[in-house]
């Protein structure tokens, strides 16, 4: 045990309180997961990646976890894209759910104890509306749909600390957007549990007691919630974005439907920004891991990213702050491979065995750091501080085996791998190669990415790979 407990701001309570399971035995939590019509981007794996840190504090802490993460399979967008794609629903969902998993386990994510997806909980939530509508919380309109009476529910709007009017005001502006609907409901603030069939639906469409139809997106997390974790458990987390309407709909029909007091804490992970400005398709900037790798980037230094900064505070994504990682990670490695020769032969622990023998020592400040609202930049910090002022070559060999355990648990607890030393030894570059790659050099100084993505596979063609840096390259064979 590492004597140290974890304290988190809460959302609801705004302010930070300690984390401890209700039951005393296992921290069970929710995160909301991903809608698979696409690639998720790296402002999606933001919130991911800090929900990862969440659980390995937790884990590392001593305290056992249960980690539900749903897949959103049935809406209006994989509804709409599968059929573009001329793809069964199943199949369209499948496939993007299996991308998804790949790119979570390149950025080292531990994957959730139990992912259950909305189509294959259909009766869980058919089951849910039924109690909401014997409760006089929901009714039904001429035309099949199924709506939350949201004044039935006088606590609707303390998760967003909204008032009556702003909440109104908030729920006509997405009903609008998002609902054609909106003209059956009895209220613009009432939110749709159940979606009569349209004839844009194709094929995907299910029955019910109320006619066919689909369910409304917020429905699917209260009845998985309820099915894995029960009326009540520890933590709910998501984006900021997810607050209103997504969680306060949340809170409402699955209060309203069990009685119980939903999740007991509330934690939610602030936006991606890209070079200041707002992510967006139309924008260009809406990059998955695939595109940074395709710029010679790796999945690890795309994670260093996205942890860097405090995961309430907005995070700044730029190329500059990518270069900064690989930096960053090359000094660890390069540290570790000195603790290593210092030691001699040496494994590197799993997160199993760190958590069986938890000690962040010579690191305690940077951990005591990541237990006080996950302050990761304080820790990373703390890390390079401890690296500083410690030579491996000055370590007797009980110090040094110290510190390697020591910094493999800090890396740990941030979900970071240590990679290998990039630029051992002398490498015979041809001439020709070497000029590609200056022009590949220049084109990506310049930031003519296209002419750069082209001369780097160029490259790979004739069997050299480009390692960045900060300030220079390296090539080397594939």
């Amino acid at each position: 045990m590492t004597g140290v407990s974890l304290r988190l701001y809460d959302t609801l309570a705004r302010d930070s309180r300690d984390i401890a399971p209700l039951d005393g035995e296992t921290l069970r939590f929710y995160c909301c997961g991903p809608t698979v019509y696409g690639p998720a981007h790296i402002g999606n794996f933001r919130t991911f990646v800090a929900q990862d840190v969440f659980r390995r504090v937790v884990e590392l802490g001593g305290t056992p976890t249960l980690h539900v993460r749903n897949i959103t399979d049935v809406d209006d967008k994989t509804i709409r894209d599968s059929q573009k794609a001329g793809q069964t629903l199943d199949a369209f969902t499948r496939g993007w759910t299996e991308k998804f998993h790949h790119d979570c386990g390149e950025l080292g994510l531990l994957p959730p104890h139990i992912e259950p997806g909305a189509v294959a909980h259909l009766p869980h939530q058919i089951r849910m509306i039924e109690k909401l509508m014997e409760r006089g919380h929901a009714y039904a309109a001429p035309d099949g749909s199924v709506y939350f009476k949201v004044s039935s529910y006088s606590d609707y709007g303390r998760l967003s600390h909204l008032e009556d009017r702003e909440l109104r005001l908030g729920a006509a502006s997405v009903a609008t957007a998002t609902d054609s609907d909106e003209y059956t409901k009895d209220s613009l603030a009432d939110f749709v549990l159940w979606k009569s069939r349209k004839p844009e639906d194709g094929e995907n469409y299910w029955a019910s007691p109320w006619g066919d139809g689909r369910p409304g997106w917020h429905l699917e997390c209260s009845a998985m919630i309820l099915e894995y974790l029960g009326e009540d458990f520890d933590l709910h987390s998501g984006g900021v974005d997810l607050v209103f309407p997504h969680h306060e709909n949340e809170i409402a029909q699955s209060c309203c439907s069990t009685g119980g007091h939903f999740a007991r804490h509330w934690m939610h992970v602030a936006h991606l920004m890209v070079d200041g400005g707002k992510m967006s398709k139309s924008l260009g900037n809406l990059y998955t891991l695939e595109d940074l790798k395709a710029r010679g980037f790796s999945a690890m230094e795309t994670r260093y990213v996205l942890v860097g900064g405090h995961y309430r505070q907005p995070l700044n994504f730029t190329f500059h702050s990518l270069d900064a990682a690989r930096q960053a990670l090359q000094k660890i490695a390069r540290y570790a491979k000195g603790l290593k020769e210092r030691l001699g032969e040496v494994s590197v622990p799993t997160h199993e065995e760190l958590i069986n023998s938890a000690d962040p020592a010579p690191f305690a400040a940077a951990w005591a750091r990541l237990n006080d609202d996950l302050n990761v930049p304080g820790a990373i910090g703390d890390v390079f501080s401890v690296l500083n002022q410690q030579k491996p070559s000055t370590l007797s060999e009980e110090e040094a085996a110290n510190v390697w355990r020591g910094l493999h648990f800090i890396c740990d607890a941030l979900g970071i791998v240590i990679p290998a030393v990039i630029g051992e030894g002398d490498i015979e570059v041809p001439a020709e190669i070497q000029a590609l790659a200056d022009r590949r050099w220049d084109a990506k100084m310049g930031r003519d990415w296209a002419t750069s993505d082209a001369l780097r596979k160029e490259l790979e063609d004739a069997g050299w790979l480009v390692k960045d840096a900060k300030d220079s390259y390296q090539l080397l064979p594939k």
